[in-house]
C-alpha cells in the first residue's frame, strides 16, 4: 500500500487556500486589520492556513490559535465544525469560533478574547 502524502503537502489543500486569501469576506477583513502584521501584542497571524485537511481563518503559529468566523453558511454544519474542532485541538491548537455578527457587533470583545488566547491568559 502506497504512503499517505504528509499533511503539509496536499496540493489540494494549499491551492484552496491559496486562492481563498484574495478575496477577504467583510467578516474577515474587519478583524484582519487587527491581526496583521503583528498588530495585537506581536503575535504574528497568518490568513487561511491549512492545518491537516483543513484551513483555518487566521492562525497564530507562536500560541497555536486557530480563529474560526461562522456565518450563515455554518448553520445546521455543528457535527461538522466540531469535529474540525476536534482535529484541531488533536493538533495541539485552540480553537476559537466567533459568529460574523459579533465580529460586526462586538469587535472589541472577539479582538480581546483573542489576545487573551494568544496571550495565555484564557
Amino acid at each position: 500500500m502506497p504512503s499517505q502524502p504528509s499533511d503539509r503537502h496536499r496540493p489540494l489543500t494549499y491551492t484552496r487556500a491559496r486562492a481563498l486569501r484574495r478575496p477577504l469576506t467583510p467578516a474577515e477583513s474587519v478583524p484582519w486589520k487587527h491581526l496583521r502584521g503583528r498588530r495585537l501584542g506581536g503575535f504574528k497571524f497568518r490568513r487561511q492556513q491549512p492545518i491537516g485537511p483543513y484551513i483555518a481563518d487566521f492562525f497564530c503559529a507562536a500560541a497555536s490559535v486557530v480563529v474560526e468566523l461562522d456565518g450563515e453558511t455554518h448553520l445546521g454544519r455543528e457535527p461538522k465544525d466540531a469535529a474540525r474542532d476536534e482535529y484541531l485541538r488533536s493538533a495541539g491548537c485552540r480553537v476559537l469560533r466567533f459568529w460574523n455578527t459579533a465580529v460586526f457587533d462586538e469587535l472589541d470583545a472577539v479582538i480581546e478574547a483573542i489576545w487573551a488566547s494568544c496571550a495565555g491568559k484564557a
